[in-house]
């Protein structure tokens, strides 16, 4: 079977509207360029602990990081939850990728909540545009899938194979991220190494985990864009976890160069 074959056998039949090209497209390229910045330190986010690595700017407005990571996440999961109301007979897979999306936001605003440690402010602005870029991305994911209603379903069904993998992405992440969290004792706000578990084969298997969480939703939605926001996904977290693994190396001198940024014993 030929690639051309595989993708027809699992990808709906989308309508071929121009939303749909030009949202495919937005997706690859900005993913690409965001991950390549992130890689080399050109233009990191505003929000994490590396991201004035290499930048001389000030920033203005600033926010409690706690309040900006609740700007970048709490819009998208308004959203997923109002397209139950919106969209209420989009069938089971329309249902498995919007409870999906929906879980993965609430975990999401949950962790910022109650399980991540935070030492310092975000810049506004990238609260603000984390925000926007989450909201459009699931708004149209969601409503890509919507558009397929009435089509037939592709060849292969993948959907629950999708949900397991989402839930094995959305549990190994919540791990790792409860481990970081972990490492700081209460009135502690320096950085250590993280060791444990993929933490002694990898700096980000959160990271790793965040990218099989996308996966699943590619699986279960199966649409061309889903995919494409998979592969977005690999790119922006690829370069992001090259940059942290940099910065770990530029803070400790007895950082372990086996250790490798996302995938084990490749990269």
């Amino acid at each position: 079977m030929t690639m051309a074959q595989i993708f027809r056998a699992i990808l709906f039949q989308e309508p071929s509207t121009i939303f749909i090209k030009i949202m495919v497209m937005m997706n690859l390229v900005f993913s690409a360029i965001l991950g390549i910045s992130e890689g080399f330190g050109i233009q990191n986010l505003e929000y994490s602990k590396f991201w004035n690595v290499n930048s001389q700017k000030q920033v203005k407005t600033k926010v409690p990081s706690r309040i900006g990571m609740l700007i970048a996440y709490t819009p998208t999961l308004i959203a997923c939850l109002s397209f139950f109301w919106i969209f209420p007979n989009g069938g089971i897979r329309f249902f498995m990728l919007n409870s999906a999306t929906a879980i993965h936001f609430f975990k999401r605003v949950l962790e910022v909540l109650f399980v991540h440690k935070y030492s310092g402010a975000m810049a506004m602005n990238s609260a603000i545009t984390i925000s926007s870029s989450y909201l459009m991305a699931f708004s149209s994911l969601i409503y890509i899938q919507h558009l397929t209603e009435g089509s037939s379903d592709p060849n292969i069904d993948l959907k629950y194979l999708g949900f397991i993998v989402f839930l094995v992405g959305i549990i190994g992440n919540f791990y790792y991220h409860f481990l970081l969290s972990n490492m700081r004792k209460k009135g502690e706000n320096g950085y250590k190494i993280p060791k444990g578990g993929l933490f002694n084969l990898v700096i980000c298997p959160h990271y790793l985990f965040e990218i099989v969480t996308f996966f699943g939703f590619s699986l279960i939605s199966q649409t061309l864009f889903s995919f494409s926001s998979t592969i977005g996904a690999v790119f922006y977290l690829t370069g992001r976890s090259y940059a942290t693994r940099k910065w770990y190396i530029s803070k400790f001198e007895d950082f372990p160069r086996n250790v490798k940024a996302l995938i084990p014993f490749v990269f």
